[in-house]
């Protein structure tokens, strides 16, 4: 890696670190230039603004780290339902990249900033349709070979799932514990047994 493209992933990775724990809005870029010891100068050299960094950490990190974590392990051949319990009991409870006092970054920007900012709300969109699409495929295959009921409306699970673990993932944040995490895997496992 070149010297001028690493110091542009340092800035993206410093200020995803200081975003995630600080929020967008209230992370300045001499917050972030002060974390980096890069110059104002390197910081708009590789950035125009700060929005336009931000949308190179939803694009260069979050969406490779989120679709490594959040879609490969619906791509496997394991039953769909077990997958996807598979899937979000490891995001809730083993993955060292997402931490409960700070939530979900997808749904931390997305409330931040999809309402401010065309841009993000685009690239954020991509993030959950990508998602969204992996899911309900999982699902549609498991109605094709009989592991999951066939009047199952995949789309509309997976719609109940990913709002579910948005939502616990802000309760986990606001009583910064995984208690609320542990309820709702509980709830989940007993919903998706209904549907097989």
């Amino acid at each position: 890696m070149k010297k001028a493209e690493a110091t542009r992933m340092n800035i993206l990775e410093k200020a995803f670190e200081l975003i995630y724990v600080k929020g967008y809005k209230t992370t300045s870029i001499d917050d972030i230039i002060a974390t980096t010891k890069v110059t104002k100068g390197a910081f708009y050299y590789h950035f125009k603004n700060k929005d336009e960094m931000g949308i190179a950490i939803i694009n260069e990190l979050m969406k490779p780290t989120l679709a490594q974590s959040f879609i490969e392990p619906l791509k496997t051949d394991a039953p769909p339902l077990d997958a996807i319990y598979g899937l979000i009991h490891h995001l809730l409870m083993e993955d060292k990249f997402l931490k409960v006092e700070y939530g979900c970054p997808v749904a931390n920007f997305a409330a931040e900033m999809s309402p401010w900012n065309e841009d993000f709300n685009t690239a954020l969109n991509e993030l959950t349709h990508e998602w969204t699409k992996i899911m309900v495929a999982a699902l549609e295959r498991g109605r094709k070979n009989g592991t999951v009921r066939r009047d199952v409306n995949s789309k509309q699970v997976t719609m109940f799932v990913m709002s579910g673990y948005w939502g616990v993932r802000n309760f986990g944040k606001l009583e910064n514990s995984n208690s609320p995490y542990i309820l709702f895997l509980k709830q989940l496992k007993s919903y998706l047994e209904t549907l097989k």
